[in-house]
């Protein structure tokens, strides 16, 4: 056993130790700088974020639907990196643009906004902001925008796709069709919580007040509430208000602007109202 194991052992004695080539070196230190430098920009990349993200939070508890220039929407919605979603309404609210629907389109968005803001769901995942034409012109021909209102979705990762540009024109600018284009696109679900109307109070209990008022008055002689002519004056004017069109866009909820598809205009009126 002695005189078979000492040629192994002469042979392992014999045996030199290998190393790495010399230009292996120089492989290894590059892989270790560029290791370094990935490492210290994504680190780079989540305090960016993280600042980003802290700004738009500072923002949303001021209002909450924040404005947007050239600049900021550069920053914070074109340039990565960005995990939330952003909604921008753009619009001309300036009175020498003379647009009536965006104000009402406004109204209604910032009912949508202060739902999502005052909502117990709210989170640092959905901001809404709006670019207005006389303060990001460029944008808008960056876009290739030419009509406001326009509501666009921007996604936390990616371009816009065709369904992240609301179709106002078809479905309208109300804040529960908004709402609900939302939760498609970001499956964020908005409760729209619209303040308190009591103009319809009001009114019918100045209806009541009036009529109580005219029954009093004539306590003595009601013999007008047999009158058939004074009936069917009343009949007559519920009917036209049962068939006209206000109880038709009550009903139907249609929207508030058309698009004429031959020259891009929008209208606030219908040329073919009376053939639907």
């Amino acid at each position: 056993m002695g005189a078979r194991g000492a040629p192994s052992r002469r042979r392992q004695a014999g045996r030199r130790p290998r190393y790495l080539p010399t230009g292996s070196f120089p492989f290894l230190l590059l892989l270790l700088l560029l290791c370094i430098q990935l490492g210290g920009g994504q680190k780079k990349k989540e305090n960016l974020l993280a600042e980003k993200v802290e700004q738009l939070m500072e923002w949303s508890s001021r209002r909450s639907v924040f404005r947007m220039n050239g600049d900021k929407f550069r920053k914070f919605i074109k340039a990565p990196p960005r995990n939330y979603s952003m909604i921008v309404m753009f619009t001309a609210l300036q009175p020498q643009r003379q647009c009536s629907v965006c104000r009402l389109a406004n109204e209604e968005y910032q009912i949508l906004a202060n739902s999502w803001r005052y909502s117990s769901a709210f989170c640092n995942k959905l901001f809404f902001s709006k670019v207005d034409y006389d303060e990001g012109t460029d944008i808008f021909q960056q876009l290739n925008i030419n009509s406001a209102p326009t509501f666009m979705h921007f996604p936390p990762k990616g371009r816009p796709k065709r369904a992240d540009t609301f179709d106002l024109q078809r479905i309208g600018f109300g804040a529960e069709q908004l709402a609900k284009w939302i939760a498609d696109r970001t499956d964020v679900h908005i409760r729209v919580f619209r303040p308190p109307n009591y103009s319809g109070t009001i009114a019918l209990a100045l209806l009541v007040s009036l009529v109580g008022g005219l029954l009093y008055l004539r306590r003595n002689n009601l013999e007008f509430i047999y009158n058939k002519t004074g009936w069917a004056m009343v009949s007559l004017c519920i009917v036209f208000a049962m068939t006209s069109g206000q109880m038709w866009n009550h009903i139907r909820g249609p929207p508030y602007a058309h698009k004429n598809p031959h020259n891009g205009q929008v209208m606030l009126l219908s040329p073919w109202g009376w053939f639907f």
